[in-house]
Parts: structure tokens; C-alpha cells; sequence
């Protein structure tokens, strides 16, 4: 969880997105980027494994 920046570990896409959109959007003095450029692999993520897992159970 330490290594996680401002807005947290993604986990879960419902606990990371809404944290780094209002991150992005209020204005705080002096704040760093939100990394909205990783924002997109907690939400792809969790479906691209789940299709590789039914993909994988129906060949087997």
C-alpha cells in the first residue's frame, strides 16, 4: 500500500477513480499530477483477467 501514490494501491476501480478525478479537478496549491494516464488499468484490468480466465476454463 506504500508504494501507491496520492490517490492510494488500486484495487478497486470504484476507490481509485473518484479519489483521482477530484484530485485532478479541485485546486490545491503546489499538488502533483494525478495520473490520469494509469487511470484507465484498474477499470481494464479486472475485465481483460476475467476474459483470459473464461478463456482459458473453456479451452481446458
Amino acid at each position: 500500500l506504500a508504494l501507491g501514490s496520492t490517490t492510494g494501491y488500486a484495487l478497486n476501480p470504484a476507490r481509485d477513480f473518484a479519489p483521482r478525478l477530484v484530485y485532478a479537478l479541485l485546486p490545491v496549491p503546489n499538488k502533483g499530477d494525478a495520473h490520469m494516464d494509469y487511470a484507465w488499468v484498474p477499470i481494464l484490468g479486472p475485465i481483460a483477467g476475467a476474459f483470459l480466465a473464461c478463456l482459458v476454463h473453456a479451452i481446458l
